[in-house]
């Protein structure tokens, strides 16, 4: 389950949430990393592991870090940041550092990415693996929608890019919201990224409970399969506590009720 569905305020007042994750029969937890003082997960670690619940941890980069940037210092200070950030999903106990940290969310040129921004996101994620293949740790990296970033928005810009990169620690996650709205098919983008698949978060069209809206999921599910990923499956979904996801209606009665379904409607598709 990811934590983003309680906001961004990813502090000990979620550890009673943490405990209701694990009650209501989840394996792990998707963890956001915005506070890079390692400092901070340790009493973290120490409840995962007393609940033994797996943990992930996702990072994302505003306009204030952004590794595509043509300010060289914003490049070399997003590239720290990001360093941080492994140093945190190292102290979790995190194998993955998961998200769309390749770029900046929100942020746009008004044109398509230019062959420098390529250049500058294949240099910085090169030292970005790493550093973290040091620590024991691979990169997920995450493609958005057109409404969210430029750089990369489908699985073959994203396959590309990796692909470019050829780092062993320098993989690939899917996010079924953001494939929704980009992919001709779900089952054909699966099996493209199947060799770099690392993680893969199940959320449906509207950022609500697994189920309760138009994404296939017997697809996706079945498309999995095929290429036999043994990785994590994790359920994304929002509410009016992430003002970024631009959610301003109420989907669901509360946030027990949105896992205790999800999950029972994705048991019983497995």
């Amino acid at each position: 389950m990811n934590l983003l569905l309680w906001g961004t305020e990813i502090n000990e007042d979620l550890f009673p949430v943490l405990e209701q994750i694990k009650e209501i029969g989840f394996d792990g937890v998707e963890i956001p990393i915005f506070d890079t003082n390692p400092e901070k997960w340790y009493s973290w670690r120490a409840k995962l592991d007393e609940l033994g619940l797996k943990r992930i941890a996702v990072t994302i980069n505003g306009p204030d870090f952004n590794q595509i940037s043509a300010d060289a210092e914003m490049r070399k200070a997003t590239l720290e940041r990001n360093k941080r950030a492994i140093d945190c999903a190292m102290i979790l106990g995190s194998d993955l550092l998961t998200g769309p940290f390749h770029s900046a969310l929100g942020a746009f040129t008004g044109v398509p990415p230019t062959k420098q921004e390529l250049l500058w996101a294949k240099e910085n994620l090169w030292d970005l693996a790493e550093y973290a293949d040091s620590m024991g740790i691979t990169l997920g990296l995450e493609y958005l929608n057109r409404f969210e970033s430029y750089l990369v928005s489908s699985s073959d810009e994203l396959l590309a890019l990796v692909e470019e990169i050829n780092h062993p620690a320098c993989k690939i996650m899917f996010d079924t919201f953001h494939a929704n709205i980009e992919e001709k098919s779900m089952t054909e983008a699966i099996k493209k990224l199947a060799k770099h698949l690392v993680h893969v978060q199940l959320s449906e069209n509207d950022r609500s409970t697994l189920g309760k809206g138009r994404i296939d999921f017997s697809e996706i599910l079945a498309a999995l399969q095929s290429i036999n990923y043994d990785g994590m499956l994790s359920i994304e979904a929002f509410s009016m506590k992430l003002p970024a996801a631009n959610i301003w209606r109420k989907m669901f009665d509360s946030e027990e009720q949105l896992m205790k379904d999800s999950l029972s409607f994705l048991k019983s598709h497995l």
